[in-house]
């Protein structure tokens, strides 16, 4: 019984000295999960900035501003461009040497940082872009681009990604890739991208562009 008892005593001692530690291993994974932003912007700087401008706030208008994106959006992109599920040659040679940590370091350094506003530049298509973005094309079953994307264009994080003063013409060439087969990543985007017409696209992409 006296070796019992004792068995019995050594054990609780144990545990009790033992049951702290769980806590503290999982707040320290924790920490390291949390995004480095210093190493975000790091790399974002060696890798990105040549292209995407030193904030994300890119200056060509074929290359997409990504300053105060969605970070679990833009880390999806990244992540699709590296597996080639999104196909971009250009964009694959970059990211491939990118840890999935360096991914998610910079993308969540880019959401900190201030959008710079874009402008519509066609006068003549502004009311046709407002009425898709806004209302959809009820009788060819073109859902409204504010249902997802919000009505100022924010997107809804974790979801949708945000258009706000994107460049009309990075806006056109992806709603051309959706149309026809070459961005396959977004099957509800390739259902409305199909049904919209050369004019309708253009329009949509410049009223965008000046949302903000």
């Amino acid at each position: 019984m006296k070796l019992l008892a004792s068995l019995l005593t050594a054990a609780a001692l144990a545990a009790s000295v033992v049951a702290p530690v769980a806590p503290a291993l999982a707040a320290g994974d924790a920490v390291k999960t949390r995004p480095d932003l210093a190493k975000g912007e790091a790399s974002f700087s060696a890798v990105c900035a040549s292209c995407h401008g030193a904030d994300g706030n890119s200056a060509a208008v074929t290359d997409p501003k990504l300053s105060q994106q969605h970070p679990e959006y833009l880390l999806k992109q990244l992540q699709e461009f590296k597996s080639g599920k999104r196909r971009s040659a250009v964009m694959q040679g970059f990211v491939s040497a990118l840890s999935d940590e360096d991914m998610r370091n910079m993308a969540y350094w880019l959401t900190t940082q201030p959008a710079k506003a874009g402008f519509a530049k066609d006068k003549d298509l502004i009311a046709l872009g407002e009425r898709i973005y806004r209302g959809g094309i009820a009788e060819r079953q073109i859902a409204a681009c504010a249902g997802c994307h919000s009505p100022n264009g924010a997107g809804i994080p974790a979801q949708y990604p945000r258009l706000s003063g994107q460049h009309a013409e990075y806006t056109v060439a992806q709603l051309n890739l959706f149309r026809d087969g070459g961005r396959a990543s977004s099957l509800p985007m390739a259902q409305v991208a199909a049904k919209l017409n050369d004019k309708e696209i253009k329009a949509v992409a410049d009223y965008i562009a000046g949302l903000r």
